[in-house]
């Protein structure tokens, strides 16, 4: 008696952004695929959610058993799944039984949007070099920012070698009593401590840092070290946006 959660192989490992359908059924036939630890190599085979699928022993993740989860990470937490020093990780925030990975890092000092998953293909699209999702900040720094600085951040500018996209700079208010200025930015890449030693260069060293959206994806109602599930249009939008189909 077949389940209806059942579908055909070949189908699962394409649904879960390995290859295509017909590259699939290749894989099957060349004796490069598993399922819970036996080699299938005929094409008629089904498989269901909870089944163990493998291809070239590394293993993939069925679309019904796929989850994606929206964090505002605090202060003092790494962006990563593990650390050798014991200091705390967003996977110790996030309570699920399944083997997560962050997409994307913010450093410790950073707070913010950050996307969880175990979503191979879908975390591999988001971070792909040759597309790009804007990512929100909200920026403070330390003095006033000049309005030339302002131009050179939307132009684009070059520091230690390293080439930084022009940025939407948005919001600017400087609290004269604070001596600080608040401004939003907004980034179609994503390099390392970009927007820190971007500010490093101008003199207006950053006092904080805050990622309040992904895309269409903000935080809307999630409070510092809380998290919520990605809902399915989000997941899409963020998808189409990789590709520049949005």
């Amino acid at each position: 008696m077949s389940s209806s959660n059942e579908i055909r192989l070949q189908k699962a490992i394409a649904d879960a952004g390995v290859c295509s359908r017909r590259k699939a059924e290749t894989l099957i036939l060349d004796g490069k695929v598993k399922v819970n630890g036996v080699v299938v190599k005929e094409l008629g085979v089904k498989v269901l959610p909870q089944d163990k699928i493998t291809v070239d022993n590394k293993p993939i993740i069925q679309e019904n058993n796929r989850v994606y989860y929206l964090l505002n990470k605090p202060r003092g937490v790494l962006s990563s799944a593990s650390d050798t020093h014991d200091r705390p990780t967003v996977i110790d925030i996030v309570h699920d039984q399944h083997r997560l990975y962050p997409i994307g890092r913010l450093d410790m000092d950073t707070t913010g949007a950050l996307i969880l998953t175990n979503d191979g293909a879908f975390a591999q699209l988001l971070t792909h070099p040759k597309y790009h999702v804007k990512k929100s900040y909200r920026v403070s720094v330390k003095g006033k920012l000049p309005f030339s600085v302002s131009e050179k951040l939307r132009q684009g500018v070059t520091v230690d070698g390293v080439s930084y996209q022009g940025m939407e700079v948005e919001d600017v208010r400087y609290i004269k009593k604070a001596d600080r200025t608040a401004f939003t930015l907004i980034l179609s890449e994503g390099k390392n401590r970009q927007i820190r030693k971007v500010m490093e260069h101008f003199k207006l060293p950053v006092v904080r840092l805050h990622r309040f959206a992904i895309g269409p994806v903000t935080l809307d109602g999630v409070g510092i070290g809380q998290y919520r599930d990605l809902k399915p249009f989000e997941i899409k939008k963020l998808s189409l946006m990789a590709k520049g189909e949005l």
